[in-house]
Protein backbone atom coordinates (compact mmCIF):
# COMPACT_ATOMS: atom_id res chain seq x y z
CA UNK A 1 0.00 0.00 0.00
CA UNK A 2 2.69 2.54 0.76
CA UNK A 3 4.73 1.59 -2.42
CA UNK A 4 1.64 2.59 -4.55
CA UNK A 5 0.80 5.77 -2.14
CA UNK A 6 4.71 6.76 -2.90
CA UNK A 7 3.71 6.11 -6.93
CA UNK A 8 0.63 7.81 -6.83
CA UNK A 9 2.49 10.83 -4.94
CA UNK A 10 5.57 10.82 -7.26
CA UNK A 11 2.57 10.91 -10.46
CA UNK A 12 1.12 13.99 -9.03
CA UNK A 13 4.54 15.77 -8.46
CA UNK A 14 5.14 15.40 -11.91
CA UNK A 15 1.78 16.18 -13.22
CA UNK A 16 2.41 19.38 -10.95
CA UNK A 17 6.31 20.20 -12.27
CA UNK A 18 4.78 19.56 -15.78
CA UNK A 19 1.48 22.21 -15.43
CA UNK A 20 4.17 24.53 -13.30
CA UNK A 21 6.22 24.60 -16.69
CA UNK A 22 3.85 24.89 -19.05
CA UNK A 23 2.41 27.85 -17.28
CA UNK A 24 5.25 29.45 -17.07
CA UNK A 25 5.89 28.69 -20.59
CA UNK A 26 2.84 30.12 -21.99
CA UNK A 27 2.07 33.05 -19.50
CA UNK A 28 5.81 34.08 -18.99
CA UNK A 29 7.98 32.64 -22.09
CA UNK A 30 5.82 33.45 -24.85
CA UNK A 31 3.53 36.68 -23.09
CA UNK A 32 4.67 39.17 -25.48
CA UNK A 33 4.41 36.56 -28.48
CA UNK A 34 1.01 35.78 -27.38
CA UNK A 35 0.15 39.51 -26.30
CA UNK A 36 0.60 40.75 -29.93
CA UNK A 37 -1.17 38.67 -32.02
CA UNK A 38 -4.00 40.56 -33.77
CA UNK A 39 -6.64 37.88 -32.98
CA UNK A 40 -6.07 38.05 -29.10
CA UNK A 41 -8.22 40.69 -27.40
CA UNK A 42 -8.42 38.90 -24.39
CA UNK A 43 -5.40 41.33 -22.89
CA UNK A 44 -6.79 44.43 -24.47
CA UNK A 45 -10.36 43.42 -23.28
CA UNK A 46 -9.12 43.09 -19.85
CA UNK A 47 -7.46 46.27 -20.01
CA UNK A 48 -10.88 48.10 -21.17
CA UNK A 49 -12.66 46.34 -18.39
CA UNK A 50 -10.38 47.49 -15.69
CA UNK A 51 -11.02 50.74 -13.98
CA UNK A 52 -8.44 53.45 -15.37
CA UNK A 53 -7.21 56.51 -13.51
CA UNK A 54 -7.32 60.01 -14.50
CA UNK A 55 -3.73 61.97 -16.09
CA UNK A 56 -4.47 65.43 -14.49
CA UNK A 57 -2.09 69.12 -14.95
CA UNK A 58 -0.13 70.87 -12.21
CA UNK A 59 -3.08 72.98 -11.61
CA UNK A 60 -5.36 70.55 -11.26
CA UNK A 61 -7.70 70.13 -15.18
CA UNK A 62 -8.34 66.59 -15.33
CA UNK A 63 -6.62 65.70 -18.81
CA UNK A 64 -7.65 61.92 -19.42
CA UNK A 65 -10.37 59.96 -17.63
CA UNK A 66 -12.30 56.85 -17.77
CA UNK A 67 -16.07 57.04 -18.01
CA UNK A 68 -18.75 54.13 -17.82
CA UNK A 69 -19.25 52.58 -21.38
CA UNK A 70 -23.12 52.65 -22.52
CA UNK A 71 -24.08 49.21 -22.67
CA UNK A 72 -24.09 48.15 -26.30
CA UNK A 73 -20.14 48.80 -25.80
CA UNK A 74 -17.80 45.64 -25.50
CA UNK A 75 -15.93 47.11 -22.60
CA UNK A 76 -17.01 48.46 -19.25
CA UNK A 77 -15.08 51.99 -19.48
CA UNK A 78 -14.67 54.11 -22.59
CA UNK A 79 -11.34 56.74 -22.01
CA UNK A 80 -12.26 60.42 -22.74
CA UNK A 81 -9.82 63.53 -23.54
CA UNK A 82 -11.74 66.83 -21.97
CA UNK A 83 -8.86 69.33 -22.84
CA UNK A 84 -9.20 67.94 -26.69
CA UNK A 85 -5.86 68.73 -28.68
CA UNK A 86 -4.48 70.87 -25.83
CA UNK A 87 -2.78 68.17 -24.26
CA UNK A 88 -2.61 64.79 -26.66
CA UNK A 89 0.90 65.26 -27.31
CA UNK A 90 1.58 64.58 -23.17
CA UNK A 91 -0.96 62.53 -22.58
CA UNK A 92 -1.75 60.12 -26.13
CA UNK A 93 -4.28 58.22 -26.02
CA UNK A 94 -5.43 54.74 -25.45
CA UNK A 95 -7.53 52.93 -27.63
CA UNK A 96 -9.05 49.32 -27.87
CA UNK A 97 -7.96 48.57 -31.74
CA UNK A 98 -4.55 50.94 -31.94
CA UNK A 99 -3.08 50.35 -28.42
CA UNK A 100 -1.69 53.77 -26.67
CA UNK A 101 1.04 56.29 -27.26
CA UNK A 102 2.71 58.76 -24.22
CA UNK A 103 1.64 58.97 -20.96
CA UNK A 104 -1.08 56.66 -21.88
CA UNK A 105 1.75 54.00 -22.51
CA UNK A 106 4.30 54.47 -19.89
CA UNK A 107 2.19 54.96 -17.37
CA UNK A 108 -0.37 52.61 -18.06
CA UNK A 109 0.58 50.13 -14.91
CA UNK A 110 0.10 53.21 -12.80
CA UNK A 111 -3.18 54.05 -14.09
CA UNK A 112 -4.76 50.74 -13.65
CA UNK A 113 -3.34 49.86 -10.22
CA UNK A 114 -1.01 47.22 -11.49
CA UNK A 115 2.22 48.31 -10.26
CA UNK A 116 3.76 46.39 -7.82
CA UNK A 117 3.52 49.32 -4.92
CA UNK A 118 -0.39 49.48 -5.78
CA UNK A 119 -0.88 45.56 -5.27
CA UNK A 120 0.85 45.62 -2.01
CA UNK A 121 -1.22 48.56 -0.99
CA UNK A 122 -4.30 46.94 -1.96
CA UNK A 123 -3.67 43.84 -0.11
CA UNK A 124 -6.27 43.87 1.94
CA UNK A 125 -8.29 43.72 -0.96
CA UNK A 126 -6.89 40.77 -2.62
CA UNK A 127 -10.19 38.59 -2.64
CA UNK A 128 -12.22 40.97 -4.12
CA UNK A 129 -12.63 41.29 -7.67
CA UNK A 130 -14.73 44.46 -7.65
CA UNK A 131 -11.95 46.26 -5.76
CA UNK A 132 -11.30 49.86 -7.64
CA UNK A 133 -7.09 49.84 -7.76
CA UNK A 134 -6.07 52.92 -10.59
CA UNK A 135 -3.58 55.15 -9.60
CA UNK A 136 -3.97 58.54 -11.29
CA UNK A 137 -0.25 60.66 -12.99
CA UNK A 138 -0.19 64.63 -12.39
CA UNK A 139 1.89 66.08 -15.17
CA UNK A 140 4.34 69.20 -14.23
CA UNK A 141 2.43 71.01 -17.63
CA UNK A 142 -0.20 73.45 -16.50
CA UNK A 143 -3.52 73.61 -18.61
CA UNK A 144 -3.74 77.25 -18.55
CA UNK A 145 0.25 77.86 -19.72
CA UNK A 146 -0.51 75.49 -22.61
CA UNK A 147 -3.82 77.57 -23.29
CA UNK A 148 -1.91 80.46 -23.85
CA UNK A 149 0.68 78.63 -25.45
CA UNK A 150 -1.84 78.07 -28.08
CA UNK A 151 -3.53 80.68 -28.18
CA UNK A 152 -0.46 82.88 -28.91
CA UNK A 153 1.19 80.49 -31.66
CA UNK A 154 -2.50 80.69 -33.26
CA UNK A 155 -2.89 79.23 -36.76
CA UNK A 156 0.86 79.06 -37.04
CA UNK A 157 3.32 75.86 -37.44
CA UNK A 158 5.75 75.55 -34.35
CA UNK A 159 6.32 74.40 -31.36
CA UNK A 160 6.64 76.36 -27.34
CA UNK A 161 8.24 74.74 -24.57
CA UNK A 162 8.48 76.15 -21.24
CA UNK A 163 10.56 75.02 -18.35
CA UNK A 164 11.87 75.22 -15.16
CA UNK A 165 15.34 76.54 -15.15
CA UNK A 166 16.37 74.95 -11.53
CA UNK A 167 14.58 71.82 -11.84
CA UNK A 168 13.77 71.11 -15.48
CA UNK A 169 10.30 70.64 -14.90
CA UNK A 170 8.21 71.26 -18.08
CA UNK A 171 5.49 73.70 -17.40
CA UNK A 172 4.05 74.08 -20.87
CA UNK A 173 4.51 71.99 -24.49
CA UNK A 174 2.59 72.83 -26.89
CA UNK A 175 2.76 71.74 -30.79
CA UNK A 176 0.69 73.56 -33.73
CA UNK A 177 -0.86 71.72 -35.00
CA UNK A 178 -2.28 69.03 -32.71
CA UNK A 179 -4.91 66.55 -32.88
CA UNK A 180 -7.95 65.56 -30.99
CA UNK A 181 -7.79 61.39 -29.35
CA UNK A 182 -11.84 62.14 -29.39
CA UNK A 183 -12.26 61.45 -32.65
CA UNK A 184 -11.29 58.34 -32.64
CA UNK A 185 -10.61 56.65 -29.33
CA UNK A 186 -14.27 55.62 -28.98
CA UNK A 187 -15.72 55.33 -32.49
CA UNK A 188 -16.35 51.97 -34.41
CA UNK A 189 -13.26 50.07 -35.46
CA UNK A 190 -13.54 51.52 -39.27
CA UNK A 191 -14.31 55.43 -38.33
CA UNK A 192 -11.76 55.17 -35.92
CA UNK A 193 -9.17 53.55 -38.40
CA UNK A 194 -9.98 55.92 -40.85
CA UNK A 195 -9.56 58.83 -38.47
CA UNK A 196 -6.28 57.37 -37.41
CA UNK A 197 -4.82 57.13 -40.53
CA UNK A 198 -6.08 60.86 -42.17
CA UNK A 199 -4.01 62.17 -38.88
CA UNK A 200 -0.90 59.47 -39.71
CA UNK A 201 -0.90 60.94 -43.18
CA UNK A 202 -1.81 64.43 -42.98
CA UNK A 203 1.60 66.38 -44.40
CA UNK A 204 1.71 68.35 -41.45
CA UNK A 205 1.78 65.50 -39.25
CA UNK A 206 -0.55 66.54 -36.37
CA UNK A 207 0.09 63.77 -34.30
CA UNK A 208 3.92 64.05 -33.77
CA UNK A 209 5.07 66.26 -30.66
CA UNK A 210 6.96 68.07 -32.69
CA UNK A 211 8.29 70.68 -29.29
CA UNK A 212 10.48 67.16 -28.85
CA UNK A 213 9.98 64.65 -31.41
CA UNK A 214 11.56 66.73 -34.29
CA UNK A 215 14.26 69.10 -34.81
CA UNK A 216 14.77 72.22 -36.97
CA UNK A 217 17.40 74.51 -38.39
CA UNK A 218 18.08 76.73 -35.11
CA UNK A 219 19.52 79.87 -36.92
CA UNK A 220 21.25 82.17 -34.49
CA UNK A 221 19.87 80.89 -31.24
CA UNK A 222 22.30 78.45 -31.88
CA UNK A 223 25.34 81.09 -31.40
CA UNK A 224 24.55 80.28 -27.49
CA UNK A 225 26.22 77.50 -27.79
CA UNK A 226 29.07 78.44 -29.87
CA UNK A 227 29.92 81.09 -27.72
CA UNK A 228 29.54 79.40 -24.87
CA UNK A 229 32.05 76.35 -26.17
CA UNK A 230 34.57 79.23 -27.17
CA UNK A 231 34.44 80.99 -24.10
CA UNK A 232 34.84 77.73 -21.83
CA UNK A 233 37.94 76.40 -24.20
CA UNK A 234 39.69 79.92 -24.61
CA UNK A 235 38.59 80.53 -27.76
CA UNK A 236 37.20 84.29 -26.94
CA UNK A 237 36.81 86.53 -23.84
CA UNK A 238 34.73 89.46 -23.05
CA UNK A 239 37.46 91.60 -24.94
CA UNK A 240 37.60 90.01 -28.26
CA UNK A 241 37.08 92.23 -31.17
CA UNK A 242 36.08 91.49 -34.65
CA UNK A 243 36.45 93.93 -37.28
CA UNK A 244 33.32 95.43 -39.32
CA UNK A 245 32.84 93.59 -42.66
CA UNK A 246 30.49 92.28 -45.19
CA UNK A 247 31.90 89.22 -46.51
CA UNK A 248 34.09 86.55 -44.81
CA UNK A 249 36.13 83.80 -46.84
CA UNK A 250 36.72 80.77 -45.13
CA UNK A 251 39.62 78.36 -45.73
CA UNK A 252 39.31 75.75 -48.10
CA UNK A 253 36.81 77.30 -50.60
CA UNK A 254 36.26 80.75 -52.61
CA UNK A 255 32.84 81.38 -51.65
CA UNK A 256 32.48 83.94 -49.02
CA UNK A 257 29.98 84.38 -45.47
CA UNK A 258 27.86 86.73 -45.30
CA UNK A 259 26.14 88.98 -42.20
CA UNK A 260 22.26 88.52 -42.20
CA UNK A 261 20.92 90.67 -45.26
CA UNK A 262 24.26 91.43 -46.21
CA UNK A 263 25.04 93.83 -43.55
CA UNK A 264 28.35 95.62 -42.58
CA UNK A 265 28.69 93.58 -39.01
CA UNK A 266 31.62 94.21 -36.40
CA UNK A 267 32.64 94.90 -32.44
CA UNK A 268 33.41 93.74 -29.35
CA UNK A 269 31.78 90.43 -28.41
CA UNK A 270 28.67 92.07 -27.07
CA UNK A 271 28.09 94.11 -30.17
CA UNK A 272 28.55 90.97 -32.83
CA UNK A 273 25.92 88.83 -30.07
CA UNK A 274 23.65 91.19 -29.79
CA UNK A 275 23.28 92.34 -33.33
CA UNK A 276 24.20 88.25 -34.48
CA UNK A 277 26.62 89.06 -36.66
CA UNK A 278 27.31 85.70 -38.76
CA UNK A 279 30.86 86.32 -39.70
CA UNK A 280 32.16 86.47 -36.13
CA UNK A 281 30.56 83.18 -35.18
CA UNK A 282 32.27 81.56 -38.27
CA UNK A 283 35.58 82.65 -37.25
CA UNK A 284 35.14 81.34 -34.08
CA UNK A 285 33.89 77.63 -35.04
CA UNK A 286 37.40 77.85 -37.69
CA UNK A 287 39.55 79.43 -34.72
CA UNK A 288 38.48 76.47 -32.10
CA UNK A 289 38.89 74.18 -34.86
CA UNK A 290 36.67 71.02 -35.83
CA UNK A 291 37.75 68.61 -32.54
CA UNK A 292 36.65 71.17 -29.89
CA UNK A 293 33.94 72.45 -31.60
CA UNK A 294 32.52 68.46 -31.27
CA UNK A 295 33.40 68.34 -28.07
CA UNK A 296 31.97 71.18 -26.69
CA UNK A 297 28.03 70.24 -29.14
CA UNK A 298 28.89 67.08 -26.61
CA UNK A 299 28.94 68.93 -23.55
CA UNK A 300 25.81 70.53 -24.03
CA UNK A 301 23.96 67.01 -24.77
CA UNK A 302 23.94 67.26 -28.48
CA UNK A 303 23.44 64.57 -30.68
CA UNK A 304 22.59 62.32 -27.35
CA UNK A 305 19.61 61.05 -26.30
CA UNK A 306 17.41 63.59 -24.40
CA UNK A 307 16.28 61.94 -20.87
CA UNK A 308 12.81 62.99 -21.29
CA UNK A 309 10.36 60.70 -19.50
CA UNK A 310 7.79 60.60 -22.83
CA UNK A 311 8.77 58.45 -25.12
CA UNK A 312 10.44 58.53 -28.89
CA UNK A 313 12.22 61.81 -28.58
CA UNK A 314 14.13 63.14 -31.18
CA UNK A 315 17.99 64.49 -30.52
CA UNK A 316 19.73 66.97 -31.80
CA UNK A 317 22.41 67.06 -34.37
CA UNK A 318 25.43 68.95 -35.90
CA UNK A 319 25.82 66.53 -38.95
CA UNK A 320 28.35 64.38 -40.04
CA UNK A 321 31.31 65.34 -38.72
CA UNK A 322 33.45 62.19 -40.29
CA UNK A 323 35.83 64.73 -42.11
CA UNK A 324 35.08 67.82 -40.68
CA UNK A 325 39.13 68.79 -41.13
CA UNK A 326 38.33 68.68 -44.81
CA UNK A 327 35.36 70.33 -44.63
CA UNK A 328 36.11 73.89 -42.75
CA UNK A 329 33.23 75.98 -44.62
CA UNK A 330 30.93 73.37 -43.37
CA UNK A 331 32.72 74.11 -40.16
CA UNK A 332 32.23 77.75 -39.84
CA UNK A 333 28.54 77.47 -41.21
CA UNK A 334 27.77 74.90 -38.64
CA UNK A 335 28.82 77.63 -35.75
CA UNK A 336 26.18 79.66 -36.51
CA UNK A 337 23.23 77.30 -36.79
CA UNK A 338 23.00 76.56 -40.50
CA UNK A 339 23.53 73.40 -42.70
CA UNK A 340 23.45 70.73 -40.76
CA UNK A 341 22.44 71.73 -37.68
CA UNK A 342 19.39 70.38 -36.01
CA UNK A 343 18.11 71.09 -32.73
CA UNK A 344 14.88 69.90 -31.04
CA UNK A 345 12.71 72.51 -29.50
CA UNK A 346 12.71 71.40 -26.09
CA UNK A 347 16.54 71.08 -26.14
CA UNK A 348 16.93 74.55 -27.10
CA UNK A 349 14.48 75.12 -23.91
CA UNK A 350 17.12 73.41 -22.25
CA UNK A 351 19.89 75.76 -23.51
CA UNK A 352 18.52 78.84 -22.29
CA UNK A 353 17.98 77.38 -19.32
CA UNK A 354 21.74 76.26 -18.53
CA UNK A 355 22.39 79.76 -19.20
CA UNK A 356 19.59 80.48 -16.38
CA UNK A 357 21.17 77.52 -14.12
CA UNK A 358 24.57 79.00 -13.66
CA UNK A 359 25.60 76.72 -16.26
CA UNK A 360 24.21 73.64 -15.04
CA UNK A 361 21.65 71.82 -17.49
CA UNK A 362 18.82 69.73 -15.67
CA UNK A 363 16.84 66.78 -16.73
CA UNK A 364 13.45 67.35 -18.29
CA UNK A 365 10.63 66.05 -16.86
CA UNK A 366 6.86 66.07 -17.81
CA UNK A 367 5.60 63.63 -15.00
CA UNK A 368 5.52 65.16 -11.63
CA UNK A 369 4.07 62.49 -9.67
CA UNK A 370 1.78 59.30 -9.16
CA UNK A 371 -0.41 58.56 -6.92
CA UNK A 372 -2.57 55.40 -5.88
CA UNK A 373 -6.26 55.28 -5.65
CA UNK A 374 -6.37 56.90 -2.32
CA UNK A 375 -4.12 59.40 -3.39
CA UNK A 376 -1.47 58.13 -1.56
CA UNK A 377 1.77 59.12 -3.17
CA UNK A 378 3.73 56.68 -5.39
CA UNK A 379 6.61 58.54 -6.65
CA UNK A 380 7.81 61.92 -6.91
CA UNK A 381 10.45 63.10 -9.73
CA UNK A 382 13.24 64.43 -8.32
CA UNK A 383 15.33 67.12 -10.24
CA UNK A 384 18.27 65.69 -11.87
CA UNK A 385 21.29 67.47 -13.06
CA UNK A 386 21.65 65.77 -16.83
CA UNK A 387 25.22 68.22 -17.70
CA UNK A 388 27.37 71.29 -16.79
CA UNK A 389 28.30 72.55 -20.37
CA UNK A 390 29.08 76.01 -18.63
CA UNK A 391 31.21 77.50 -15.63
CA UNK A 392 29.22 79.71 -13.54
CA UNK A 393 31.70 82.02 -14.83
CA UNK A 394 30.32 81.95 -18.68
CA UNK A 395 27.17 81.30 -17.40
CA UNK A 396 27.00 85.06 -16.24
CA UNK A 397 29.17 86.30 -19.00
CA UNK A 398 26.40 84.75 -21.14
CA UNK A 399 23.59 85.74 -19.35
CA UNK A 400 24.76 89.30 -19.53
CA UNK A 401 25.11 88.65 -23.47
CA UNK A 402 21.29 87.54 -23.86
CA UNK A 403 20.66 90.57 -21.68
CA UNK A 404 22.00 92.95 -24.36
CA UNK A 405 19.99 91.05 -26.77
CA UNK A 406 16.88 92.47 -25.57
CA UNK A 407 17.86 95.33 -24.42
CA UNK A 408 20.22 96.93 -27.95
CA UNK A 409 19.40 93.57 -30.78
CA UNK A 410 17.49 91.34 -32.32
CA UNK A 411 15.28 91.41 -29.42
CA UNK A 412 14.61 94.96 -28.47
CA UNK A 413 11.82 95.21 -31.21
CA UNK A 414 9.42 92.46 -29.21
CA UNK A 415 10.63 91.31 -25.54
CA UNK A 416 9.97 94.05 -23.08
CA UNK A 417 8.10 92.72 -20.42
CA UNK A 418 5.37 93.81 -17.98
CA UNK A 419 6.10 95.98 -14.27
CA UNK A 420 9.42 96.70 -15.84
CA UNK A 421 10.88 92.88 -15.82
CA UNK A 422 13.92 91.84 -17.58
CA UNK A 423 14.44 88.85 -19.89
CA UNK A 424 17.39 87.63 -21.52
CA UNK A 425 17.12 86.16 -24.89
CA UNK A 426 18.39 85.20 -28.38
CA UNK A 427 16.61 85.33 -31.73
CA UNK A 428 17.43 83.13 -34.62
CA UNK A 429 16.16 83.02 -38.32
CA UNK A 430 17.06 79.70 -40.62
CA UNK A 431 17.06 80.59 -43.69
CA UNK A 432 16.29 76.73 -45.01
CA UNK A 433 18.25 77.53 -48.67
CA UNK A 434 15.13 75.45 -51.00
CA UNK A 435 15.80 76.27 -54.35
CA UNK A 436 11.97 75.98 -55.24
CA UNK A 437 11.41 78.11 -52.06
CA UNK A 438 14.25 80.25 -51.10
CA UNK A 439 12.32 82.88 -48.82
CA UNK A 440 11.20 80.04 -46.03
CA UNK A 441 12.78 80.40 -42.49
CA UNK A 442 12.42 78.80 -39.14
CA UNK A 443 11.83 81.42 -37.20
CA UNK A 444 12.90 80.88 -33.23
CA UNK A 445 13.65 82.72 -29.89
CA UNK A 446 15.20 81.39 -26.15
CA UNK A 447 14.58 83.47 -23.38
CA UNK A 448 14.54 83.59 -19.82
CA UNK A 449 13.17 85.47 -17.36
CA UNK A 450 13.86 87.51 -14.75
CA UNK A 451 16.79 87.60 -16.00
CA UNK A 452 18.51 88.40 -12.70
CA UNK A 453 16.90 85.40 -10.79
CA UNK A 454 15.22 83.18 -13.50
CA UNK A 455 12.29 81.76 -13.13
CA UNK A 456 11.09 80.07 -16.46
CA UNK A 457 13.12 79.75 -19.79
CA UNK A 458 11.21 79.47 -23.03
CA UNK A 459 12.03 78.51 -26.70
CA UNK A 460 9.56 79.22 -29.50
CA UNK A 461 10.09 78.17 -33.18
CA UNK A 462 7.31 79.32 -35.91
CA UNK A 463 8.11 76.97 -39.23
CA UNK A 464 7.92 77.86 -42.67
CA UNK A 465 7.53 81.37 -42.28
CA UNK A 466 8.16 83.36 -46.20
CA UNK A 467 11.05 86.07 -44.97
CA UNK A 468 11.24 88.53 -47.77
CA UNK A 469 12.91 92.29 -48.16
CA UNK A 470 9.43 93.89 -47.89
CA UNK A 471 8.53 91.82 -44.64
CA UNK A 472 11.58 90.65 -42.28
CA UNK A 473 9.86 87.27 -40.38
CA UNK A 474 12.82 87.00 -38.07
CA UNK A 475 13.03 85.44 -34.69
CA UNK A 476 12.56 88.62 -33.45
CA UNK A 477 9.53 89.86 -34.82
CA UNK A 478 7.57 86.37 -35.05
CA UNK A 479 8.72 84.30 -32.37
CA UNK A 480 9.81 86.75 -29.87
CA UNK A 481 5.69 88.24 -29.34
CA UNK A 482 5.17 84.92 -28.11
CA UNK A 483 7.96 84.09 -25.99
CA UNK A 484 6.88 87.77 -23.81
CA UNK A 485 3.18 86.35 -24.08
CA UNK A 486 4.24 83.60 -22.37
CA UNK A 487 6.87 85.47 -19.97
CA UNK A 488 4.27 88.23 -19.16
CA UNK A 489 1.62 86.07 -18.48
CA UNK A 490 3.83 83.49 -15.82
CA UNK A 491 5.58 87.05 -14.11
CA UNK A 492 2.98 89.28 -13.77
CA UNK A 493 0.07 88.30 -15.21
CA UNK A 494 -2.74 85.68 -14.16
CA UNK A 495 -0.51 82.71 -14.18
CA UNK A 496 1.48 84.41 -11.49
CA UNK A 497 -1.26 83.41 -8.89
CA UNK A 498 -2.38 80.13 -9.91
CA UNK A 499 -1.52 77.48 -7.30
CA UNK A 500 -0.24 74.24 -8.41
CA UNK A 501 -2.07 70.98 -6.84
CA UNK A 502 0.55 68.52 -4.42
CA UNK A 503 -2.68 65.72 -4.99
CA UNK A 504 -5.44 64.68 -7.03
CA UNK A 505 -6.79 63.64 -4.16
CA UNK A 506 -8.66 59.96 -3.74
CA UNK A 507 -10.44 58.84 -6.93
CA UNK A 508 -14.04 58.44 -7.30
CA UNK A 509 -15.00 55.15 -7.96
CA UNK A 510 -16.62 54.05 -11.60
CA UNK A 511 -18.95 51.68 -12.04
CA UNK A 512 -19.93 50.08 -15.46
CA UNK A 513 -23.26 51.47 -16.96
CA UNK A 514 -26.15 49.08 -16.92
CA UNK A 515 -28.77 50.93 -17.96
CA UNK A 516 -28.24 52.08 -21.92
CA UNK A 517 -30.35 54.79 -21.27
CA UNK A 518 -27.67 56.85 -18.50
CA UNK A 519 -26.48 59.87 -20.24
CA UNK A 520 -23.03 60.45 -20.10
CA UNK A 521 -20.40 63.26 -20.20
CA UNK A 522 -19.63 64.35 -23.46
CA UNK A 523 -15.73 64.67 -24.95
CA UNK A 524 -14.64 68.45 -24.42
CA UNK A 525 -17.09 68.93 -21.65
Amino acid sequence: MNRKIRQLALGLMTCYVILFVALNYWQVGRKDELDARFDNTRSVMREFDRPRGPIVTADGKVAARSLPAPADVRADFEREYPTGDLLSHATGYFTFAFGSTQVEKSQGDVLTGQTTEQQIRSIGDILNADVDNSGSVQLTLRHDVQQVAKFLMGDNEGSVVVMEPDTGAVRAMWTSPSYDPNTFVNEEFETAQENLVALQQDPDNPILAKSYQDRYMPGSTFKVITTGIALENGTITTETEYPDETEYVPPQTSDPINNYNNTVCGGDLAEVFARSCNIPFAKMGIEMGPEAFIAGTKEWGIDQNIPFDLPRGARSTIGDVSNLDDELPLLAIRSFGQSEVQMVPMHMAMVASAVANNGIMMRPYAIGATYDHDGGLLARTRPEEWKEPLSAESASILRDLMVGVVEVGTASCCLNLEGGVQAAAKTGTAELGLENDPDLVHAWIIAFAPADDPQYAVSVVVNNIRSTDELAATGGRVAGPIAEGILDYLLTGEGADVVLGESPGALPDIEPVTDPDTPGDGAGN
